[in-house]
């Protein structure tokens, strides 16, 4: 339809390349090593170039912080959106549209938060008994890397399941965090209170017809920001934000190709009224964009701004861990990595095998050994085990020990979850 031009000469090869799920997944693989040798290199300036203040001001509302926080609770919220509008369409019309089959990846995310915990109980050292949520949360990013590494191997059915497990098991962190490491200052529940307020009035606005997306974006900055105020993590609301969009067309299959035969002389140019032309193809553009659906305009729109923007970002940002091998506790590092190894596949193939058996949930249409893959996968526990590391231990041995094995039970979980995958798994 459109002419090639000069620049399309180059556009095009590098917008095939973005679309390659394996490009992603190697941009992201080569950002975490990037952090990991700048913050062994240099440790003083990793951190302090990620400790740069950055403030976000709305009104008479100033969120400040650093740059580390921007990535992490902004930028990511994005990501997180990106992730609800995904499971959205699965709810309406993809993998999760039957209940029992949606049930699966959250009884599976409760048996890869609990075992991971057992296992760290029963081989910590006594008086580390309080680091037990360490390995309990997935870090969502580095398994979506994962995962678009493996391409095709990766069974459409086991993705969704994957990504809503750790969805679910995001939830659940916060709910670790809230109960087992609780601050001082505690959620604040009247922010919290309108920020689902916010989140009810865009449900409300869709529902009876409501389209201008720049009310609805001004409307999902005030959930987040009342999100932050509120003390709870603000990718929940990217979630949340992501489930509001609606995944059914407005206009009808065979609507617009009707108006199209009804029109047929405007567009083959017999028609010169030029106030014609432009109602007529003003209303084709809206109908043929309105035949897709928000939720999935939305989501093709933002995919490669988080694959090649925010997930390298992020990667960046969080993966860089000195590596300090003096004074270390060993059952402490064995602990944590040997619980996000075994523990979550253990756990998440367990609940999921008993889940099906008792009939509470439906059989995945992939084999099981496949799912004890996945399972693997999500023990790649990051960023949020990072942080609940940092909560669980004050002292410098403790804290960096248990960093350690975090690095090393992740990196053991995606390098033998993908040969494993590549092994197991054929091409779909």
């Amino acid at each position: 339809m459109f002419p090639e031009t000069p620049v399309r000469k180059i556009i095009t090869p590098i917008e095939r390349l973005m679309k390659v799920e394996t490009t992603g997944g190697i941009v992201l693989i080569i950002m975490t090593l990037a952090a990991l040798i700048w913050a062994n290199l240099s440790p003083s300036s990793y951190e302090h170039f990620w400790h740069l203040p950055f403030v976000v001001t709305i009104g008479s509302w100033v969120g400040a912080g650093d740059l580390h926080w921007f990535i992490n609770d902004a930028l990511m919220t994005i990501f997180f959106f990106n992730i609800g509008l995904e499971v959205k369409g699965e709810m309406t019309y993809g993998e999760l549209r039957d209940p029992k089959a949606a049930s699966l990846p959250i009884i599976a995310a409760a048996g890869g938060m609990l075992f991971p915990a057992l296992i760290y109980l029963a081989l910590c050292p006594p008086g580390t008994s309080h680091g037990w949520g360490i390995p309990t949360a997935t870090d969502i990013a580095f398994v979506v890397g994962c995962m678009a590494i493996l391409g095709k191997k990766v069974p459409h059915a086991l993705r969704v399941m994957i990504l809503t497990l750790a969805i679910a098991d995001d939830i659940g962190a916060i709910l670790v965090i809230a109960i087992g490491y609780p601050s001082g200052d505690g959620i604040n529940f009247a922010a919290l209170g309108i920020a689902f307020a916010l989140l009810a009035l865009i449900n409300v606005f869709f529902r009876i017809g409501v389209r201008n997306l720049l009310l609805f974006h001004i409307i999902g900055i005030a959930v987040w920001a009342f999100f932050v105020k509120s003390g709870v993590h603000p990718t929940i609301a990217g979630v949340l934000l992501g489930l509001s969009v609606p995944a059914k067309a407005v206009v009808a299959k065979g609507v617009v190709a009707n108006f199209t035969n009804s029109v047929g002389n405007v567009l083959s140019g017999e028609t010169k009224d030029r106030n014609e032309q432009y109602e007529v193809f003003t209303m084709l553009k809206r109908g043929a964009s309105e035949s897709v659906s928000l939720q999935e305009r939305m989501y093709k729109m933002l995919v490669p701004w988080v694959n090649f923007g925010i997930m390298p970002l992020f990667a960046l940002s969080n993966a860089g861990v000195e590596i300090k091998l003096g004074g270390l506790d060993v059952p402490v590092l064995g602990a944590v990595a040997l619980a996000l190894i075994f523990g979550k596949p253990i756990g998440i193939f367990l609940f999921s095998l008993l889940s099906v058996k008792v009939g509470v949930s439906k059989k995945p249409s992939y084999s099981w050994k496949v799912l004890w893959g996945g399972g693997m996968l999500a023990g790649i526990g990051f960023t949020m085990a990072l942080f609940v590391a940092g909560l669980a231990f004050e002292d410098g041995a403790n804290k960096d020990s248990a960093k350690l094995g975090i690095l090393l039970g992740s990196f053991s979980a995606a390098i033998l979850g993908t040969i494993y995958m590549s092994i197991v798994s054929k091409k779909e």
